[in-house]
Protein backbone atom coordinates (compact mmCIF):
# COMPACT_ATOMS: atom_id res chain seq x y z
CA UNK A 1 0.00 0.00 0.00
CA UNK A 2 1.39 3.42 -0.97
CA UNK A 3 1.83 6.18 1.61
CA UNK A 4 0.13 9.46 0.66
CA UNK A 5 1.61 12.85 1.54
CA UNK A 6 -0.32 16.12 1.04
CA UNK A 7 1.07 19.63 1.62
CA UNK A 8 0.16 23.20 0.60
CA UNK A 9 0.79 24.19 -3.00
CA UNK A 10 2.86 27.11 -1.67
CA UNK A 11 3.93 28.46 1.70
CA UNK A 12 5.71 31.65 2.78
CA UNK A 13 7.77 31.81 5.97
CA UNK A 14 9.35 34.64 7.93
CA UNK A 15 8.70 38.19 9.06
CA UNK A 16 6.60 40.11 6.56
CA UNK A 17 5.28 37.01 4.81
CA UNK A 18 1.74 38.41 4.71
CA UNK A 19 2.85 40.96 2.09
CA UNK A 20 2.81 38.11 -0.43
CA UNK A 21 -0.96 37.69 -0.03
CA UNK A 22 -1.63 40.37 -2.64
CA UNK A 23 0.52 38.75 -5.34
CA UNK A 24 -0.86 35.28 -4.62
CA UNK A 25 -4.48 36.44 -4.69
CA UNK A 26 -4.03 38.43 -7.90
CA UNK A 27 -1.88 35.78 -9.54
CA UNK A 28 -4.61 33.21 -8.97
CA UNK A 29 -7.25 35.50 -10.40
CA UNK A 30 -9.24 35.99 -7.19
CA UNK A 31 -11.58 38.99 -7.24
CA UNK A 32 -13.09 38.98 -3.75
CA UNK A 33 -12.31 37.26 -0.45
CA UNK A 34 -14.35 36.28 2.56
CA UNK A 35 -12.00 37.06 5.45
CA UNK A 36 -12.62 34.63 8.32
CA UNK A 37 -11.23 35.94 11.59
CA UNK A 38 -12.38 35.83 15.18
CA UNK A 39 -13.61 38.90 17.12
CA UNK A 40 -10.51 39.19 19.33
CA UNK A 41 -8.16 39.34 16.36
CA UNK A 42 -10.28 42.10 14.87
CA UNK A 43 -10.36 43.93 18.22
CA UNK A 44 -6.58 43.82 18.65
CA UNK A 45 -5.76 44.84 15.10
CA UNK A 46 -4.25 41.64 13.73
CA UNK A 47 -6.94 41.18 11.11
CA UNK A 48 -6.32 44.75 9.95
CA UNK A 49 -2.69 43.90 9.12
CA UNK A 50 -4.01 41.55 6.45
CA UNK A 51 -6.90 43.72 5.26
CA UNK A 52 -4.43 46.60 4.86
CA UNK A 53 -2.55 44.41 2.37
CA UNK A 54 -5.81 43.72 0.54
CA UNK A 55 -6.77 47.40 0.55
CA UNK A 56 -3.36 48.34 -0.83
CA UNK A 57 -3.76 45.88 -3.67
CA UNK A 58 -7.35 46.82 -4.44
CA UNK A 59 -8.70 43.37 -3.54
CA UNK A 60 -12.32 43.39 -2.36
CA UNK A 61 -13.37 41.49 0.76
CA UNK A 62 -16.07 40.97 3.36
CA UNK A 63 -15.29 39.99 6.96
CA UNK A 64 -16.93 37.04 8.74
CA UNK A 65 -16.20 36.93 12.48
CA UNK A 66 -18.92 34.74 14.00
CA UNK A 67 -16.29 32.26 15.18
CA UNK A 68 -16.00 30.85 18.70
CA UNK A 69 -12.74 29.49 20.22
CA UNK A 70 -14.16 25.99 19.71
CA UNK A 71 -16.16 26.65 16.52
CA UNK A 72 -19.63 25.20 16.37
CA UNK A 73 -21.94 23.80 13.74
CA UNK A 74 -23.87 27.08 13.92
CA UNK A 75 -20.69 29.09 13.23
CA UNK A 76 -20.11 27.02 10.09
CA UNK A 77 -23.71 27.37 8.91
CA UNK A 78 -23.56 31.14 9.38
CA UNK A 79 -20.25 31.23 7.53
CA UNK A 80 -21.70 29.34 4.58
CA UNK A 81 -24.52 31.90 4.38
CA UNK A 82 -22.00 34.75 4.62
CA UNK A 83 -19.88 33.32 1.81
CA UNK A 84 -22.89 32.96 -0.47
CA UNK A 85 -24.05 36.51 0.31
CA UNK A 86 -20.60 37.96 -0.33
CA UNK A 87 -20.15 36.50 -3.84
CA UNK A 88 -16.53 35.83 -2.88
CA UNK A 89 -14.31 33.44 -4.81
CA UNK A 90 -11.77 32.65 -2.06
CA UNK A 91 -11.39 32.61 1.71
CA UNK A 92 -8.63 34.24 3.72
CA UNK A 93 -8.48 32.55 7.13
CA UNK A 94 -6.72 34.57 9.83
CA UNK A 95 -6.21 33.12 13.29
CA UNK A 96 -5.57 29.90 15.09
CA UNK A 97 -7.28 26.59 14.54
CA UNK A 98 -10.71 28.07 15.20
CA UNK A 99 -10.74 30.45 12.24
CA UNK A 100 -9.08 27.97 9.92
CA UNK A 101 -11.28 25.05 10.92
CA UNK A 102 -14.36 27.18 10.34
CA UNK A 103 -13.00 28.29 6.96
CA UNK A 104 -12.30 24.70 5.92
CA UNK A 105 -15.81 23.56 6.76
CA UNK A 106 -17.32 26.55 4.94
CA UNK A 107 -15.14 25.95 1.90
CA UNK A 108 -15.98 22.25 1.73
CA UNK A 109 -19.74 22.80 2.00
CA UNK A 110 -19.75 25.52 -0.67
CA UNK A 111 -18.16 23.21 -3.26
CA UNK A 112 -19.83 20.03 -1.97
CA UNK A 113 -23.40 21.16 -1.15
CA UNK A 114 -24.54 17.60 -0.54
CA UNK A 115 -22.62 17.92 2.76
CA UNK A 116 -24.61 20.96 3.93
CA UNK A 117 -25.44 19.02 7.10
CA UNK A 118 -22.23 19.82 9.00
CA UNK A 119 -22.48 16.57 10.95
CA UNK A 120 -22.04 14.65 7.70
CA UNK A 121 -18.44 15.93 7.51
CA UNK A 122 -17.31 14.01 10.59
CA UNK A 123 -14.63 11.40 10.08
CA UNK A 124 -13.43 10.90 6.51
CA UNK A 125 -16.15 12.46 4.37
CA UNK A 126 -16.33 11.28 0.78
CA UNK A 127 -16.31 14.74 -0.78
CA UNK A 128 -15.68 15.00 -4.51
CA UNK A 129 -14.46 18.57 -4.96
CA UNK A 130 -11.69 20.70 -3.56
CA UNK A 131 -12.94 23.33 -1.17
CA UNK A 132 -13.07 27.03 -1.97
CA UNK A 133 -9.42 28.18 -2.24
CA UNK A 134 -8.15 29.15 1.21
CA UNK A 135 -5.24 31.48 1.91
CA UNK A 136 -4.23 30.78 5.52
CA UNK A 137 -2.55 33.21 7.94
CA UNK A 138 -1.83 31.63 11.35
CA UNK A 139 -1.71 33.88 14.39
CA UNK A 140 -0.78 31.12 16.83
CA UNK A 141 2.17 28.75 16.76
CA UNK A 142 0.42 25.50 17.50
CA UNK A 143 -2.42 24.06 15.46
CA UNK A 144 -0.67 24.05 12.06
CA UNK A 145 -4.17 24.13 10.57
CA UNK A 146 -2.69 26.05 7.66
CA UNK A 147 -0.94 22.87 6.43
CA UNK A 148 -3.24 20.08 7.58
CA UNK A 149 -6.14 18.17 6.06
CA UNK A 150 -7.93 18.06 9.43
CA UNK A 151 -10.43 20.31 11.13
CA UNK A 152 -12.54 20.07 14.27
CA UNK A 153 -16.07 21.40 14.74
CA UNK A 154 -18.00 21.30 18.01
CA UNK A 155 -21.43 19.70 18.14
CA UNK A 156 -22.63 21.88 21.01
CA UNK A 157 -25.96 20.09 21.28
CA UNK A 158 -24.23 16.82 22.15
CA UNK A 159 -21.12 18.22 23.93
CA UNK A 160 -18.70 16.60 21.52
CA UNK A 161 -16.07 17.55 18.99
CA UNK A 162 -16.26 16.21 15.48
CA UNK A 163 -12.87 15.46 13.94
CA UNK A 164 -13.05 15.83 10.16
CA UNK A 165 -10.34 14.56 7.80
CA UNK A 166 -10.50 15.61 4.15
CA UNK A 167 -7.64 16.05 1.65
CA UNK A 168 -9.86 18.51 -0.22
CA UNK A 169 -9.74 21.08 2.62
CA UNK A 170 -6.03 21.97 2.76
CA UNK A 171 -5.30 25.68 2.21
CA UNK A 172 -3.68 26.35 -1.15
CA UNK A 173 -1.26 28.90 0.31
CA UNK A 174 0.02 29.44 3.86
CA UNK A 175 1.62 32.67 5.08
CA UNK A 176 3.52 31.78 8.27
CA UNK A 177 4.54 35.20 9.56
CA UNK A 178 5.92 35.31 13.13
CA UNK A 179 5.04 39.00 13.34
CA UNK A 180 1.39 37.93 13.32
CA UNK A 181 2.09 35.95 16.52
CA UNK A 182 3.90 38.57 18.60
CA UNK A 183 0.80 39.77 20.46
CA UNK A 184 -0.13 36.32 21.77
CA UNK A 185 -0.19 36.38 25.59
CA UNK A 186 2.16 34.07 27.44
CA UNK A 187 -0.56 31.60 28.39
CA UNK A 188 -1.76 31.19 24.80
CA UNK A 189 1.82 30.95 23.50
CA UNK A 190 2.51 28.18 26.00
CA UNK A 191 -0.71 26.28 25.28
CA UNK A 192 -0.42 26.43 21.50
CA UNK A 193 3.26 25.56 21.67
CA UNK A 194 2.56 22.46 23.73
CA UNK A 195 -0.17 21.56 21.24
CA UNK A 196 2.50 21.65 18.53
CA UNK A 197 4.82 19.46 20.60
CA UNK A 198 1.96 17.00 21.10
CA UNK A 199 1.41 16.91 17.34
CA UNK A 200 5.09 16.12 16.79
CA UNK A 201 5.34 13.43 19.46
CA UNK A 202 2.03 11.73 18.69
CA UNK A 203 2.72 11.92 14.96
CA UNK A 204 6.14 10.33 15.49
CA UNK A 205 4.78 7.32 17.40
CA UNK A 206 1.40 6.85 15.70
CA UNK A 207 0.68 3.59 13.88
CA UNK A 208 0.77 5.38 10.54
CA UNK A 209 4.24 6.88 11.03
CA UNK A 210 6.96 6.18 8.45
CA UNK A 211 10.36 7.55 7.49
CA UNK A 212 9.18 10.68 5.69
CA UNK A 213 6.85 11.72 8.51
CA UNK A 214 9.49 10.80 11.12
CA UNK A 215 11.86 13.30 9.54
CA UNK A 216 9.38 16.15 10.02
CA UNK A 217 8.35 15.13 13.53
CA UNK A 218 11.85 14.77 14.95
CA UNK A 219 12.88 18.13 13.52
CA UNK A 220 9.72 19.71 14.91
CA UNK A 221 10.40 18.31 18.40
CA UNK A 222 13.94 19.70 18.24
CA UNK A 223 12.80 23.18 17.15
CA UNK A 224 9.96 23.38 19.67
CA UNK A 225 12.07 22.12 22.57
CA UNK A 226 14.70 24.80 22.01
CA UNK A 227 12.35 27.69 21.20
CA UNK A 228 9.09 27.48 23.17
CA UNK A 229 10.51 29.04 26.32
CA UNK A 230 11.83 31.95 24.26
CA UNK A 231 8.52 32.35 22.45
CA UNK A 232 6.72 32.54 25.80
CA UNK A 233 9.16 35.32 26.72
CA UNK A 234 8.32 36.94 23.36
CA UNK A 235 11.82 36.89 21.90
CA UNK A 236 11.95 37.35 18.13
CA UNK A 237 14.08 34.23 17.72
CA UNK A 238 11.68 32.17 19.82
CA UNK A 239 8.64 33.42 17.89
CA UNK A 240 10.27 32.75 14.53
CA UNK A 241 11.41 29.26 15.49
CA UNK A 242 8.02 28.31 16.95
CA UNK A 243 6.25 29.54 13.81
CA UNK A 244 8.41 27.15 11.82
CA UNK A 245 8.39 24.28 14.33
CA UNK A 246 4.62 24.05 14.57
CA UNK A 247 4.33 24.14 10.77
CA UNK A 248 6.87 21.33 10.37
CA UNK A 249 4.92 19.26 12.91
CA UNK A 250 1.78 19.86 10.87
CA UNK A 251 3.48 18.70 7.68
CA UNK A 252 3.94 15.35 9.39
CA UNK A 253 0.91 14.59 11.53
CA UNK A 254 -1.61 15.73 8.93
CA UNK A 255 -0.47 12.80 6.82
CA UNK A 256 -0.16 10.04 9.42
CA UNK A 257 -2.59 10.83 12.22
CA UNK A 258 -2.37 11.23 15.99
CA UNK A 259 -3.36 9.23 19.07
CA UNK A 260 -5.27 9.23 22.33
CA UNK A 261 -3.75 12.41 23.75
CA UNK A 262 -5.88 14.24 21.22
CA UNK A 263 -8.77 11.82 21.72
CA UNK A 264 -8.78 12.62 25.43
CA UNK A 265 -8.29 16.37 24.90
CA UNK A 266 -11.15 16.84 22.44
CA UNK A 267 -14.02 16.09 24.85
CA UNK A 268 -12.49 18.44 27.44
CA UNK A 269 -12.80 21.25 24.92
CA UNK A 270 -16.34 20.25 24.02
CA UNK A 271 -17.61 19.85 27.59
CA UNK A 272 -15.61 22.46 29.53
CA UNK A 273 -14.24 24.74 26.77
CA UNK A 274 -10.74 23.81 27.97
CA UNK A 275 -8.08 25.33 25.68
CA UNK A 276 -6.98 22.52 23.40
CA UNK A 277 -3.26 23.06 23.95
CA UNK A 278 -3.63 23.05 27.73
CA UNK A 279 -5.57 19.79 27.63
CA UNK A 280 -2.97 18.17 25.37
CA UNK A 281 -0.06 19.36 27.50
CA UNK A 282 -1.55 17.98 30.72
CA UNK A 283 -2.42 14.62 29.18
CA UNK A 284 0.72 14.10 27.05
CA UNK A 285 3.23 12.81 29.66
CA UNK A 286 0.73 10.37 31.18
CA UNK A 287 -0.18 8.94 27.79
CA UNK A 288 3.51 8.75 26.85
CA UNK A 289 4.03 6.53 29.90
CA UNK A 290 1.04 4.41 28.87
CA UNK A 291 2.27 4.06 25.27
CA UNK A 292 5.96 3.50 26.01
CA UNK A 293 5.90 -0.29 25.63
CA UNK A 294 4.57 0.04 22.06
CA UNK A 295 7.15 2.53 20.79
CA UNK A 296 10.32 0.48 20.36
CA UNK A 297 13.37 2.78 20.44
CA UNK A 298 11.51 5.93 19.44
CA UNK A 299 11.60 7.54 22.90
CA UNK A 300 15.39 7.60 22.67
CA UNK A 301 15.11 9.84 19.62
CA UNK A 302 12.42 11.95 21.30
CA UNK A 303 14.74 12.44 24.29
CA UNK A 304 17.60 13.36 21.97
CA UNK A 305 15.43 15.87 20.09
CA UNK A 306 14.29 17.34 23.41
CA UNK A 307 17.94 18.09 24.19
CA UNK A 308 18.65 15.28 26.66
CA UNK A 309 22.36 14.47 26.79
CA UNK A 310 23.88 10.97 26.87
CA UNK A 311 20.88 9.08 25.55
CA UNK A 312 23.01 6.50 23.71
CA UNK A 313 24.41 5.30 27.03
CA UNK A 314 20.97 4.88 28.57
CA UNK A 315 18.92 1.72 28.93
CA UNK A 316 15.51 1.58 27.30
CA UNK A 317 13.84 2.29 30.63
CA UNK A 318 16.15 5.25 31.23
CA UNK A 319 15.67 6.95 27.88
CA UNK A 320 11.94 6.46 27.97
CA UNK A 321 11.82 8.12 31.37
CA UNK A 322 14.17 10.86 30.15
CA UNK A 323 11.90 11.66 27.20
CA UNK A 324 8.81 11.89 29.42
CA UNK A 325 10.64 13.94 32.06
CA UNK A 326 11.86 16.40 29.41
CA UNK A 327 8.29 16.92 28.22
CA UNK A 328 7.10 17.43 31.80
CA UNK A 329 9.88 19.95 32.43
CA UNK A 330 9.09 22.01 29.35
CA UNK A 331 5.39 22.00 30.17
CA UNK A 332 6.07 23.13 33.75
CA UNK A 333 8.53 25.79 32.62
CA UNK A 334 5.90 27.45 30.43
CA UNK A 335 3.24 27.36 33.14
CA UNK A 336 0.97 24.46 32.17
CA UNK A 337 -0.91 22.78 35.09
CA UNK A 338 0.23 19.28 36.00
CA UNK A 339 -3.21 17.62 36.30
CA UNK A 340 -6.90 17.86 35.45
CA UNK A 341 -8.29 18.22 38.96
CA UNK A 342 -9.36 21.83 38.40
CA UNK A 343 -10.91 21.03 35.01
CA UNK A 344 -12.64 17.64 35.10
CA UNK A 345 -15.62 16.64 37.24
CA UNK A 346 -15.31 13.04 38.39
CA UNK A 347 -18.91 12.26 37.46
CA UNK A 348 -18.16 13.22 33.85
CA UNK A 349 -15.32 10.72 33.38
CA UNK A 350 -17.48 7.90 31.94
CA UNK A 351 -18.81 10.30 29.28
CA UNK A 352 -15.32 11.67 28.58
CA UNK A 353 -13.82 8.19 28.27
CA UNK A 354 -16.47 6.98 25.85
CA UNK A 355 -16.13 10.18 23.80
CA UNK A 356 -12.36 9.75 23.66
CA UNK A 357 -12.69 6.13 22.60
CA UNK A 358 -15.10 7.13 19.81
CA UNK A 359 -12.79 9.95 18.64
CA UNK A 360 -11.25 9.73 15.16
CA UNK A 361 -7.70 10.07 16.53
CA UNK A 362 -7.91 7.00 18.77
CA UNK A 363 -7.23 4.29 16.14
CA UNK A 364 -3.83 5.83 15.37
CA UNK A 365 -2.56 5.34 18.91
CA UNK A 366 0.49 3.03 18.94
CA UNK A 367 -1.02 0.91 21.69
CA UNK A 368 -4.51 -0.54 21.33
CA UNK A 369 -6.75 0.82 24.03
CA UNK A 370 -10.21 0.49 25.56
CA UNK A 371 -12.78 2.64 27.31
CA UNK A 372 -11.57 1.15 30.57
CA UNK A 373 -7.96 2.08 29.85
CA UNK A 374 -8.93 5.64 28.97
CA UNK A 375 -11.07 5.87 32.11
CA UNK A 376 -8.05 4.86 34.18
CA UNK A 377 -5.89 7.47 32.42
CA UNK A 378 -8.38 10.24 33.20
CA UNK A 379 -8.60 9.11 36.82
CA UNK A 380 -4.80 9.10 37.13
CA UNK A 381 -4.77 12.74 36.06
CA UNK A 382 -7.14 13.77 38.85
Amino acid sequence: MANRFILNETSYHGAGAIAAIADEAKGRGFKKALVCSDPDLIKFGLTKKVTDVLDGAGIAYDIFSDIKPNPTIENVQNGVAAFKASAADCIIAIGGGSSMDTAKAIGIIITNPEFADVKSLEGVADTKNKCVPILAVPTTAGTAAEVTINYVITDAENNRKMVCVDPHDIPVVAFVDPEMMETMPKSLTAATGMDALTHAIEGYITKGAWELSDMFHLKAIEIIARSLRGAVDNTKEGRADMALGQYVAGMGFSNVGLGIVHSMAHPLGALYDTPHGVANAIILPTVMEYNAEATGEKYREIARAMGVQGVDAMSQEEYRKAAIDAVKKLSADVGIPADLKDIVKAEDIPFLAQSAFDDACRPGNPKDTSVEDITALYNSLM
